[in-house]
């Protein structure tokens, strides 16, 4: 197709210029650089293997999941989606059915009764061109022909990262070159403030959430799909991260936390609905750990959130050797992490009633557009 042929043209000369000034090291990273600030990232899915920030201490902290051996990344049975773009449309699709001008299409059913992450053929497995990149920039793209993932039709996409003082940017635009298909995209971070240093504890139960702005979630049921309520969050309630700051672990005593997630999944796997009049330029978020001191505030032009709490962790396997204490072992256990997912509401292109479809549904005259930020200090 003209398509394909045009943008990989396009990224092939745009990696071959810059790859003499700023090319892979030998385990084939490329790290960008600012003040307060190192982040690592891979081709494949677009990943961000390593993000090191200083503590209140200003000791160096690597803060994400990830592996030291990113030829590990592609072949890992799991396949938690560490760090990366998972597309062209997160989350779950209900039934894995939808339907575009009385029009059904169907995908993959990859998760119990559901699409995740548009099925086993997604973004996140795939290896994507290095278009640009410099000391403190680098953009990925890809173009996707919809042949894999069941999708209607072709899509264009591109991932820019960028670092500055103590700030990790993500601006993502995408494009479908055919007909209308859906279109929703994430960064699926996998955070650990403490980097699995501190001595009591390798949960994020000590981590404190503040979601000012996150006054309702899509109620879902047991496979963690959207029932089509949307429910106000009350004071002190289980969900409730707006009313205040609160460790993740606050809830652990109601009688409902074990099986809040679904499917006998405890802690949280869920979406929130940020209030629609915000002002995107505010911190939407901020996850901070009292041990290191360090916070994190997320900006985003999304309208919802997607938390999870790492329930499926099994505690074999290991985190990365530029985290944990010397001397210890380097499994994580369950509980040992928070995934946090910007994006529009899950299962939207199902939910009409939800307002969502002109959001998530996209044609070849409209792009689509995700920008968000990271910036850290200390508490």
């Amino acid at each position: 197709m003209k398509y394909s042929c045009a943008l990989f043209a396009a990224a092939a000369s745009a990696a071959a210029i810059h790859k003499s000034a700023k090319g892979p090291d030998a385990d084939g990273k490329y790290t960008l650089t600012a003040p307060g600030i190192k982040a690592q990232f891979i081709p494949y899915a677009a990943t961000l293997t390593n993000l090191f920030v200083k503590d209140k201490d200003g000791v160096e902290r690597d803060i994400v999941l990830g592996y030291d051996n990113t030829s590990f990344y592609p072949v890992d049975p799991g396949h938690p989606v560490y760090n990366a773009i998972p597309g062209p449309y997160v989350n779950r699709i209900g039934k894995g059915t939808f339907t575009i001008d009385n029009v059904t299409y169907h995908t993959e059913l990859n998760d119990g009764p559901n699409t995740l992450h548009s099925g086993t053929n997604n973004w996140s497995f795939r290896t994507w061109n290095v278009s640009d990149v410099s000391n403190t920039s680098i953009t990925f793209s890809i173009y996707d022909d919809a042949k894999l993932t069941g999708m209607p039709g072709a899509v264009a996409a591109s991932v820019t990262y960028t670092v500055s003082k103590n700030k990790w940017s993500i601006v993502m635009n995408a494009k479908s070159l055919e007909k209308k298909t859906p279109i929703m995209l994430t960064q699926h971070t996998y955070f650990q403030l403490d980097g699995f240093a501190n001595p009591d504890t390798r949960t994020v139960w000590n981590h404190t959430l503040y979601m000012p702005e996150a006054k309702r979630v899509l109620v879902a049921d047991k496979n963690a799909l959207p029932t089509g309520v949307i429910a106000d969050v009350s004071k002190n309630s289980i969900d409730d991260f707006w009313t205040a700051p609160h460790q993740l672990g606050y809830a652990s005593g109601n009688a409902d936390f074990e099986d809040h997630c679904g499917g006998g999944c405890h802690g949280y796997n869920g979406a929130w609905a940020f209030n629609e009049k915000r002002n995107k330029k505010d911190v939407a978020l901020t996850l901070s750990s009292a041990f290191t001191g360090i916070k994190a505030d997320l900006r985003t032009n999304q309208d919802a959130v997607v938390l999870y709490t790492c329930n499926w962790n099994d505690g074999k396997t290991e985190f990365k050797s530029t985290q944990g204490i010397a001397g210890k072992d380097k499994f994580i256990p369950r509980d040992g992490c928070i995934a946090i997912e910007a994006q529009d509401y899950v299962d939207g292109i199902n939910h009409p009633e939800w307002g969502r479809i002109d959001k998530q549904i996209f044609g070849p005259k409209k792009g689509y557009h995700w920008e968000g930020s990271w910036e850290f200090g200390t508490i």
